[in-house]
């Protein structure tokens, strides 16, 4: 049996939720990602579509093992948006996660307690608002094989379930998959006549 962990739980699709105080909106927005890049460009596509905003915070986490992660205040005082934020996705224990929350301010101050909770709690709406799903955590290969290998190859991808991509049936066979942490010494060891490739 192996012992390797590689599940985790991610969201489905894009959420939302709302949290209203003293005339302030918090729109909170969730996104699945996968990376930092992507995590990064949506940040700028809710800047632009809610550009006269006076507050664009958000905090994500990514992969497996939580890491990378950030917090961000966007001109908050310290430590009441980014990291309350950040608090809601590890609340439901979810990774591969960008929420950002979006304040109109409505012309009365909230004070510090009264901003911590008001971005708690529009996070919390949008984690609340979002289908939860199991992920694994993979490693990308190419696998080049020849075309007597063929047959052996799509059984393997077949039996394992393995997601695959980037199909290329030339002069040489190629073929992107991802494998399951837990099922990597399974593959190596099916692909072992083989040449294959770790990808970033």
């Amino acid at each position: 049996m192996d012992s390797i962990i590689d599940t985790y739980r991610g969201i489905a699709a894009p959420s939302e939720g709302l949290f209203k105080d003293n005339y302030s909106r918090f729109i909170s927005l969730a996104f699945p990602v996968e990376s930092e890049k992507e995590a990064k460009s949506i940040v700028e596509e809710v800047r632009k579509k809610y550009h006269d905003a006076h507050h664009h915070c958000y905090a994500y986490r990514i992969g497996l093992s939580g890491e990378p992660w950030r917090a961000n205040d966007d001109g908050e005082p310290s430590g009441t948006a980014g990291r309350q934020i950040l608090g809601q996705i590890d609340s439901a224990g979810l990774s591969d996660v960008l929420i950002v929350v979006v304040r109109y301010f409505g012309g009365i101050k909230l004070g510090v307690p009264g901003l911590i909770a008001a971005y708690k709690a529009a996070a919390a709406d949008a984690v609340a608002n979002a289908k939860q799903i199991r992920k694994y955590a993979v490693q990308k290969y190419r696998i080049n094989f020849s075309y007597s290998q063929m047959p052996v190859v799509m059984e393997a991808i077949k039996s394992m379930q393995l997601p695959s991509s980037g199909k290329d049936f030339g002069t040489n066979c190629q073929i992107d998959v991802k494998v399951r942490l837990s099922l990597d010494g399974q593959f190596r060891e099916k692909m072992k006549f083989c040449n294959i490739t770790r990808m970033k």
